[in-house]
């Protein structure tokens, strides 16, 4: 069966991707085609100018995304690396149409690849007709006059902005990871926390408290979390992801786990003393609950 090939690196898989991934699934319906995507392990902006970039999802939360919203099955996450790069951007179409029997292309107003971004959505289209392809370019989807964009979600989460965030995503934006062991401070400052260590190409939230969803061990919990370096307790500069459950004690050491990040409500500072910190942490955890209450 030939497929309709959604066509992008899909970070976040955010609104904009989301109207492209939908026309996919309609073309592969209308055209009794295969629905899939195409999507690359690793930044093509990180490879290629060899400066990080922090990323939304990882390939794996990429393909679990695109599976649980919308009824994709195959998401194909090719290499990115020397060969993939210097790909003249015609062999690229033609590498879609004979080894992933491309029927149909979908693609977004600023798609661009092959070798030096040579290729365009103009080109695409042309080329995919010279082949006996069809072709969608997706145009741009904004809120409030806004372009739903990877970099834009990442500015605002630079700034804490986790709701207007999660509009743009069309959800929470989230977290995972196995929950490590940490240092016990949380249990003797009586808030025993779940960590987590963001990978290295993870982007984490402006650093800060916010009140957040837990999901682990088949359960969700209501719960406050720390973002941050813990500069009154640590000097490594390490970043960890600290949750505390409300109201609730869970053994989770080594279970997968979830954050979604729901509301800033304060940014990370440095406290004089233990106390001091035992002292916000009571009222990050009150102003917490009258989030989840309100």
């Amino acid at each position: 069966m030939r497929r309709a090939i959604a066509l992008g690196f899909f970070d976040g898989v955010h609104l904009g991707h989301q109207a492209l991934l939908r026309r996919t699934v309609e073309r592969g319906a209308e055209k009794g085609m295969e629905p899939a995507v195409f999507t690359f392990d690793r930044s093509p902006r990180e490879f290629v100018t060899g400066v990080p970039v922090p990323l939304l999802t990882t390939a794996e939360e990429r393909r679990e995304a695109v599976r649980r919203l919308f009824p994709i099955e195959e998401v194909i996450v090719a290499p990115f690396d020397q060969r993939m790069m210097t790909l003249n951007w015609v062999d690229f179409v033609l590498m879609l149409a004979q080894t992933y029997r491309a029927g149909w292309l979908v693609a977004g107003h600023d798609f661009r690849f092959g070798h030096q971004n040579a290729g365009t959505p103009a080109l695409l289209s042309k080329k995919a007709a010279a082949l006996g392809m069809g072709c969608d370019i997706i145009p741009a989807v904004t809120l409030d006059g806004v372009t739903v964009s990877s970099t834009h979600i990442r500015a605002l989460l630079g700034q804490g902005d986790a709701e207007e965030a999660a509009r743009f995503l069309g959800r929470p934006f989230a977290i995972s990871g196995p929950v490590r062991h940490g240092k016990g401070l949380g249990s003797r400052l009586g808030t025993p926390t779940l960590n987590l260590v963001p990978g290295e190409r993870q982007l984490v939230p402006a650093f800060g408290v916010y009140a957040t969803h837990v999901t682990a061990g088949g359960r969700t919990y209501p719960a406050v979390t720390n973002v941050g370096v813990r500069p009154t307790v640590d000097t490594d500069g390490g970043v960890t992801v600290e949750s505390h459950l409300l109201d609730e004690t869970a053994s989770l050491y080594g279970a997968a786990c979830r954050v979604e990040f729901l509301h800033m409500l304060r940014p990370e500072r440095r406290f004089d003393s233990l106390d001091g910190l035992r002292e916000q942490i009571a009222l990050d955890a009150g102003q917490a609950r009258a989030y989840f209450n309100a």
